[in-house]
């Protein structure tokens, strides 16, 4: 049995990338290449005819950029799969994109190979993110960690950066609030602050 072949369409506006698409999906058997775009307007004016299933699109576009465009291809088709594409992977972008609407996200330049493994994960899972911004989503919920401070000062710091006061630390450290205030005064002193909110800001600085 035939597997079936899914139409579609790229939005980049970088012409030079046009031909290396094209050459793609000369060797995939499973997606088609239907339509190759600079820009979201042309796409939609051909929307109808072409119907996607899949849309890679460019966040970086002329006058209607990639982010309000998924908004536009989903009034036409609320189904329809859509991959962000960018040279940017700014964590604000990214969340803005999926919270438009966004199956996916890659950043460029994306490969034959990389491009093949999205579409596959679009068609297969539904979804798909590229390795480098999984990566940068996973740290974020991860405690960091300071080569400058002791595992019980980067202990400190994760509350602190968490809101915690000095007694709910002590608390969850199983020390006195006069223990936790002597390493506070220890991180103040190695990063040459004053204030918690100084403190704070600085490590941002550092992270």
């Amino acid at each position: 049995m035939r597997p079936e072949i899914l139409n579609v369409i790229i939005i980049d506006n970088d012409s030079q990338l046009h031909a290396s698409y094209k050459s793609y999906f000369e060797r995939y058997d499973d997606f088609n290449l239907s339509g190759i775009y600079n820009n979201v307007e042309d796409a939609l004016n051909e929307f109808e005819s072409v119907r996607p299933d899949i849309i890679v699109l460019e966040v970086t576009l002329p006058k209607i950029n990639g982010i309000e465009g998924i908004k536009l291809f989903r009034k036409k088709d609320a189904k329809v799969n859509i991959i962000m594409a960018s040279t940017n992977n700014d964590f604000e972008i990214i969340k803005k994109a999926f919270k438009y609407g966004a199956n996916g996200f890659l950043t460029k330049t994306v490969t034959r190979k990389r491009l093949y493994h999205a579409l596959n994960s679009i068609k297969n899972e539904g979804a798909v993110i590229g390795n480098d911004i999984a990566k940068k989503i996973i740290s974020m919920f991860q405690p960091k960690s300071y080569q400058s401070f002791s595992e019980r000062e980067n202990q400190i710091i994760d509350y602190l950066s968490q809101g915690a006061t000095y007694k709910t630390i002590a608390d969850k450290l199983f020390v006195t609030t006069s223990a936790i205030n002597f390493h506070i005064q220890n991180i103040y002193l190695k990063l040459n602050v004053n204030s918690k909110s100084e403190a704070l800001l600085k490590l941002q600085e550092i992270g």
